[in-house]
């Protein structure tokens, strides 16, 4: 190919981004926008086609640049070059597509004046800023983990601005990019895969400078942190003082959010550098997964916290909206009852039924790494943990999608996962699944069919012999 279509990819996604970040003067999250919003409010409102305008082309602008070149990007440089040109725009922007900015310095002003976010929602302070927060979040538990606690509160104490703690929470999510950066070509050469690729399906997408840089999502450091320990842990199997150092790293990331547990129990697998067994395991899978739970256990009792983040994750599920896939089922059983005038609330039966279902597949898939490729299992461990979720976001699409482009030889069907959640969000937050449940959920319901019948052919014809000539 060409240089001519890689400079013009280049300068499409850059010009997505900078409308993007148009977008976000105009019409994103900002402090005194609209906290109940719709998409007709939106239209009406000042330079509402505008704004709509500027989201729709310059997410699709980005979405497109970053698709046309997922399988053959020219080189490594070449990658990490146009990621951070498209990344720059987002650096100075008002937050974009998601409010949670304004949580993050309402719980840490929480926790610098001696209140644990764990037990009290952050209209008991009351926060200084209490007016930027979603209605939804203020009288809720924090759900995020006790190390982004301490920086939060750390921040917000050391700043005692809205806007300069933003500036901060931003730095931090610019460290958790560049840690994958620095971080991910060791896991695609371990996995035999080109990093300029996986440098480019990660740090490219349209997710990546909305809801990560602009968004100051947590989500960037986690990563960060979590495929900083990963790198760690398979630079240096069998090694005990470095695994002992990737285990911590690990616990850093479930500091900053749990979710980066999922991955714990396949790096003590990675720990043992050869072929399985129960000596190997505990001899150097000990080190990985006493590191994680003494670092996560650490930080807690060290901020004089408690696991209330459990409490907090469970009042995600006072979100409804069909990007999960057991919302969607349990939605569209209502739906499905509503002409025999029963008015039944699935969601609870769903939404447990998914739970049990990823503990199986997690479960599962630990024992299927035993003996084969335990980061690829990893990455599917944690795409099982976001699709059975009972809330999506966006940018919980990062979780599996940074170990994803290092470990995935197929990349079509996570890339297009990639750019369906990237229209998700309108520039101020507005989520749009919350409008279009009605067909939405249906539609992933037969979705949900489709993969399930999918999976069981495939499975089927694993089991069938293979026949003799």
């Amino acid at each position: 190919m060409s240089d001519v279509p890689h400079h013009l990819v280049r300068w499409t996604g850059l010009a997505g981004s900078i409308m993007l970040a148009v977008a976000a003067f105009l019409g994103g999250a900002l402090p005194g926008g609209d906290l109940r919003p719709t998409p007709v409010r939106i239209w009406q409102g000042p330079d509402g086609p505008l704004i709509i305008a500027l989201w729709l082309f310059g997410t699709a602008a980005m979405a497109a640049a970053w698709w046309t070149l997922r399988d053959r990007v020219p080189s490594v440089r070449w990658a990490l070059v146009t990621a951070g040109l498209w990344i720059v725009p987002f650096l100075f922007t008002p937050p974009l597509g998601s409010r949670d900015a304004y949580a993050y310095a309402c719980q840490g002003a929480s926790f610098a004046n001696g209140i644990s976010p764990y037990e009290y929602g952050v209209s008991t302070l009351p926060c200084p800023w209490l007016d930027t927060m979603s209605f939804i979040w203020r009288d809720t538990p924090a759900p995020y983990g006790p190390l982004f606690v301490v920086l939060s509160g750390a921040i917000v104490a050391a700043t005692g601005s809205l806007i300069a703690s933003i500036a901060l929470f931003r730095v931090l999510a610019v460290a958790g990019v560049l840690l994958t950066a620095v971080s991910l070509p060791v896991l695609a050469r371990h996995c035999g895969v080109p990093v300029g690729r996986a440098l480019w399906l990660a740090l490219a997408g349209p997710l990546v400078g909305v809801h990560l840089i602009s968004g100051v999502h947590n989500d960037a450091l986690m990563i960060g942190l979590m495929v900083a320990g990963l790198a760690i842990v398979v630079s240096r199997p069998t090694r005990p003082w470095p695994l002992l150092a990737g285990g911590v790293v690990l616990g850093m990331a479930a500091g900053i959010k749990v979710t980066a547990l999922v991955v714990v129990p396949f790096a003590a697998l990675l720990a043992i550098g050869g072929g399985f067994s129960l000596r190997g395991l505990l001899r150097h899978g000990t080190p990985v997964v006493g590191g994680a739970v003494a670092t996560l256990v650490g930080v807690t009792l060290g901020a004089g916290l408690n696991l209330g983040w459990i409490t907090g994750l469970s009042h995600g599920n006072e979100v409804v909206a069909w990007t999960s896939p057991p919302t969607a089922v349990g939605q569209t059983v209502g739906y499905l009852l509503l002409p025999f005038g029963l008015h039944v609330d699935a969601l609870p039966v769903t939404r447990g039924i998914g739970m049990v279902v990823l503990a199986a597949l997690l479960v599962w898939l630990w024992f299927r790494a035993r003996h084969r490729e335990p980061l690829w299992h990893a990455a599917l461990a944690l795409t099982a943990t976001v699709a059975l979720a009972p809330l999506f976001h966006p940018w919980y699409w990062f979780w599996p999608l940074a170990l994803l482009a290092a470990t995935a030889h197929r990349t079509w069907w996570f890339s297009a996962v990639t750019v369906f959640a990237a229209f998700q969000v309108m520039a101020d937050g507005t989520g749009l699944p919350r409008y279009t449940k009605t067909v939405g959920a249906p539609l992933m319901t037969l979705f949900v069919i489709w993969v399930a019948v999918r999976l069981i052919r495939s499975a089927r014809a694993a089991r069938r012999p293979v026949p003799v000539d």
